[in-house]
């Protein structure tokens, strides 16, 4: 990367803070300890929530930052909140809906998704109701996976659901255009990038942090560093 800091909104992309996740072979849980680092940084810019780009309220002239979760891991209440409260950042939990109906240990349960959803600066998404990938569902169960996980959503927290994280970044422009007709204005992707104001609001790509970012590394991502991996992707706005 050139010495100038990349201008635009970036999405962060988190799963856990501190859970210790049986699954977890890649790094989605990071410490509570770095994760209030990484917070302490980011404190320095403007932090904004992700439905905010949707509706075309949020500038790009400048660096804009907007924090998420994927999956509904029960520590972003319980660990998370806390250190995103103390630094008065904004952020989005994408809640996948079968996650937090079987009741398991690491998730959200009902109660705890409305206790999240009461707080100021908080906007819950939808994750899907199962995990799917969306791109290789047809259409009755992309629908499904839609629209299902938005009404359910809605239904556990009295509030309207209008943003989307798709599972496994499986997205193109068949599944947001579906995702268009469910009721969403944004839609997630997992494409490492940042998003100029022209980026289709429905395909916006997200920057993901793991467990072993250290501060360095962070502020790395932060600006625009780590961009070249998009390359490593297929970009779902062109296909």
């Amino acid at each position: 990367m050139g010495r100038r800091h990349r201008r635009g909104f970036r999405i962060l992309l988190y799963h856990a803070v501190g859970s210790r996740l049986d699954h977890d072979s890649y790094g989605i849980s990071i410490s509570p300890v770095l994760f209030e680092r990484h917070m302490a940084i980011l404190a320095a810019h403007t932090g904004v929530s992700i439905v905010r780009l949707g509706e075309g309220q949020v500038s790009c002239a400048a660096l804009r930052v907007a924090v998420t979760f994927d999956d509904g891991y029960k520590d972003n209440l319980r660990v998370a909140v806390p250190i995103l409260l103390k630094f008065k950042i904004p952020f989005t939990v994408f809640a996948t809906a079968s996650f937090i109906q079987d009741g398991s240990k690491e998730y959200l349960t009902p109660s705890e998704l409305r206790e999240l959803a009461a707080l100021d600066g908080v906007t819950i998404g939808s994750h899907g109701v199962s995990h799917r990938r969306l791109a290789e569902c047809d259409e009755a169960t992309m629908w499904e996976e839609l629209y299902g996980s938005r009404s359910y959503l809605e239904d556990v927290i009295g509030t309207a659901v209008t943003a989307l994280s798709y599972p496994h970044g499986s997205a193109n422009l068949r599944v947001a255009s579906a995702a268009w007709r469910a009721g969403y204005a944004v839609g997630a992707c997992s494409r490492f990038d940042i998003n100029s104001e022209g980026r289709h609001p429905l395909l916006l790509c997200r920057s993901e942090v793991l467990a072993a970012d250290s501060e360095r590394v962070f502020l790395q991502k932060l600006h625009g560093a780590w961009d070249w991996s998009r390359w490593r992707s297929r970009d779902p706005a062109l296909a």
